[in-house]
């Protein structure tokens, strides 16, 4: 079974985060602040800008850093500096997620620009979101928390794409 990255590559990890933040600071004469950096990403993705609010901070996945430990120091972690960066000069209204201003920083960084990657996941720990049972006129349905939370709250409806009834729930 595959271990998540330990204490000394997180270190470098960050280290690396710092690296580019600060980088980007040299790029854009301005000083940018230290970004939270987590490592409780799970699943398929490696890493990710989280943005609440005003705070935003980086995911990474630690299983698959320590698959991949220097592609992903390599590609990921200024492919998430980047969209910081992107966000500190930006902001958020009208920029796409890996669009012109993204590919400049990246260009900047000397990054590769790719946005997804294409690595052997065998033996890392995937998410597996729960289902809820639907029923319709033809069938029984496996609905996602998500949508089930949605029509619980009154703000979700969905309807069967074959007998075209209202889903209900049956559980």
């Amino acid at each position: 079974m595959l271990e998540p990255i330990g204490q000394a590559h997180r270190r470098e990890v960050i280290a690396a985060t710092g690296h580019y933040v600060q980088r980007a600071g040299a790029i854009y004469s301005r000083r940018f602040r230290e970004v939270p950096v987590l490592f409780d990403l799970s699943g398929r993705t490696a890493g990710m800008f989280k943005l609440v609010g005003r705070r935003g901070w980086i995911r990474y996945n630690p299983w698959i850093f320590a698959k991949y430990y220097a592609e992903n120091l390599s590609d990921t972690v200024p492919h998430e500096v980047a969209h910081y960066i992107v966000h500190e000069l930006y902001g958020t209204r009208g920029i796409k997620p890996h669009g012109r201003q993204w590919r400049g920083v990246m260009e900047h960084f000397g990054a590769d620009q790719g946005v997804t990657f294409n690595l052997d996941l065998e033996g890392i720990p995937q998410r597996q979101q729960r289902t809820h049972p639907y029923r319709c006129g033809c069938r029984v349905h496996d609905v996602s928390s998500t949508r089930h939370n949605r029509v619980l709250r009154g703000v979700g409806c969905y309807h069967c794409r074959l007998c075209g009834d209202p889903l209900s729930y049956a559980g």
